[in-house]
């Protein structure tokens, strides 16, 4: 689990998809692409399925082959470290030939310039051979899910859902050296604080004797193991479900990275028997001004005005729920309940939570989504989302911030200016909308 400021997990995909203006969801560091729908001994590998990348406008703070500052910089982190109850045994193993890694660098600074439309990252994040390879991972490793079930609540589905979105089942943990490059993104400044405590706790992991420096590999953001966690989060909640007195994440048996998803998810309220989210229908003449996250009503309230399900039964009473619409009017309608906040613990962006509770569903036997999506639509670049941001601030609609991320404020406004002109105010900024307000 990766783990960022405000206590939840690494983000893979922050970049790659919808991003919140509002909330801690943009401080994520980025990890690993997302593997693709690809076979292979049986297994997802890695292809990338994340958007092209702006060149970097920024400078290091250290050329490639420079080490000399970066150097003298961790000379000084011995001394807080050691502040902070790290032996100096443990920092002589650790940072023995630890240099700067430019290349950790140059990805963190790769920011996406295009967002990737929800339903092409739903076409690899629940593609048939991941459904498939989740059903057979089901299979193989039924009794110790059946067991992790049982001790945390959580169902195995969903367990096994995070598992094949951050690592295809286990099949691409990442190779980097976590030690090496916590330290260069500590070093480099630009999120410091944030990486010099994630670097302080990977060496409290290694002084306590789960894992090796040597072993200790990850992600390039440092984000480890079958469910790749930032190191925080491991410290906070990875447990030892094989007693074998080390909460081992890294080697090839998931035994302990899987418990410790169930119960990251499990400490942070999650509900048995509870849906992540069920997709609905929606009636002739609905509200769309009641589709936002801090409107819920009991899924018995919202059929009373006719949101049903694609084959139009009403949803049990599990619980206050909202409606979200990921692609607009146009697309997926879906009835969230709290265990949507819940899998946003782990990564923050609506299309992995979609795309976990998905896949959990057809892992658990259900159908794909009913109702298409608009995929005709081309998602605003970076720049249009700025501008849009910018063009709706000045008519009057303030979206609280121009930084290209469509979060709250944003879908707020868009539906503001929808409701004054007379459109669909469902919130979902489109190209048109934007080729109006020019």
């Amino acid at each position: 689990m990766r783990k960022c400021i405000g206590g939840v997990m690494t983000a893979a995909l922050w970049a790659s998809i919808v991003q919140a203006d509002t909330t801690d969801k943009s401080i994520r560091p980025l990890a690993r692409p997302l593997v693709d729908n690809v076979q292979l001994a049986s297994a997802d590998v890695t292809v990338s399925v994340r958007p092209v990348l702006r060149p970097i406008t920024e400078a290091h703070r250290v050329s490639a082959g420079g080490n000399a500052r970066f150097q003298a910089w961790l000379g000084a982190f011995r001394a807080r470290a050691q502040a902070q109850g790290i032996l100096g045994s443990t920092l002589d193993r650790a940072l023995a030939g630890v240099t700067y890694d430019s290349d950790v660098i140059k990805r963190d600074r790769n920011q996406a310039e295009f967002s990737k439309p929800i339903w092409e990252y739903l076409d690899s994040a629940v593609s048939d051979t991941r459904v498939s390879n989740g059903r057979a991972g089901l299979a193989q490793h039924q009794d110790t899910l059946t067991r992790i079930e049982a001790q945390y609540g959580v169902e195995k589905e969903v367990v096994t859902a995070i598992w094949g979105l951050e690592t295809a089942f286990g099949t691409y943990r990442g190779s980097d050296q976590t030690i090496r490059s916590l330290a260069t993104l500590a070093f480099d400044g630009r999120r410091s604080r944030f990486f010099e405590a994630q670097l302080i706790a990977a060496l409290q992991i290694i002084q306590a004797g789960d894992v090796g420096a040597a072993n200790m590999v990850g992600s390039w953001a440092g984000a480890m193991g079958h469910t790749q966690f930032m190191p925080t989060s491991f410290l906070e909640h990875a447990v030892d479900f094989d007693g074998d007195g080390r909460r081992d994440i890294w080697s090839d048996d998931p035994t302990d990275a899987l418990a410790s998803a169930a119960a990251y998810l499990a400490r942070h309220g999650w509900k048995q028997g509870q849906p992540w989210g069920v997709e609905v229908r929606l009636p002739q003449g609905f509200d769309y001004a009641q589709a936002r996250r801090d409107h819920t009503l009991l899924p018995s309230e919202w059929a009373a005005q006719g949101v049903l399900t694609p084959s139009g039964q009403a949803i049990p009473d599990h619980g206050p729920a909202a409606i979200l619409l990921p692609a607009g009017g146009r697309g997926v309608a879906l009835m969230i309940f709290d265990n949507f906040k819940v899998i946003e613990k782990y990564n923050g962006a609506d299309a992995y939570v979609i795309g976990i509770g998905h896949l959990s569903d057809r892992l658990a036997g259900g159908a794909p989504f009913q109702t298409g999506w608009p995929r005709g639509d081309r998602v605003l670049s970076f720049a249009e989302r700025k501008e849009l941001q910018r063009r709706l601030t000045q008519a009057g609609f303030d979206t609280k911030g121009i930084d290209g991320r469509t979060g709250p404020n944003t879908i707020n406004a868009v539906r503001a200016f929808q409701v004054a002109q007379g459109l669909v105010p469902d919130g979902y900024p489109t190209l048109s909308l934007l080729e109006r307000m020019r």
